[in-house]
């Protein structure tokens, strides 16, 4: 058990955790940041894939045109509504690159339609063709930072926060 309750810092998410998490949450917060300045942030749909995250929307949509006017952007992922229960996160921030190439498009909206509708095949492949309209694009984002967090470590190292009275300090 730890006195400092408020330091969260040995309560980040193992790799293992962190992988899991990505392989069965199919949504994020996808956050940019808009002409004024401001962060902004919407829920989609992403794909893990080789240590990027891909995503796609309408080329008229502001998150495109504000990615393609300064590239950064962060992601959070969260383990709510999986079978891994809540309390575990992780939030990225990294690079943005736009792709409209049929190569990636091609490659992109099969494997997303299946992860996506993994246990309906013909769902899947309707929401592929879908998908596939001359004015969408495909969100290629790289991660070069991360912040993890494991609620269930904070458990285990401060029982007493658990409770409705705070743990006396010496």
């Amino acid at each position: 058990m730890h006195d400092d309750y408020e330091d969260l810092t040995e309560c980040g998410l193992s790799e293992q955790l962190e992988q899991e998490l990505l392989d069965k949450q199919r949504e994020c917060t996808f956050m940019w940041t808009n002409k004024a300045g401001e962060a902004f942030g919407v829920i989609m749909s992403y794909l893990p894939h080789e240590g990027t995250l891909w995503l796609t929307a309408a080329e008229r949509r502001a998150r495109i045109s504000a990615i393609r006017r300064f590239p950064r952007a962060s992601v959070c992922i969260t383990s709510t509504g999986t079978d891994m229960g809540t309390g575990k996160t992780v939030t990225y921030k990294g690079e943005c690159i736009v792709h409209s190439d049929r190569d990636v498009k091609d490659w992109f909206y099969p494997v997303f339609a299946g992860r996506i509708r993994p246990d309906d095949e013909v769902a899947a492949t309707t929401f592929q063709k879908f998908l596939d309209s001359p004015d969408r694009v495909v969100i290629e984002f790289r991660p070069d930072d991360k912040l993890g967090f494991d609620s269930a470590l904070m458990w285990t190292r401060s029982p007493a926060a658990g409770n409705k009275t705070p743990a006396p300090r010496p």
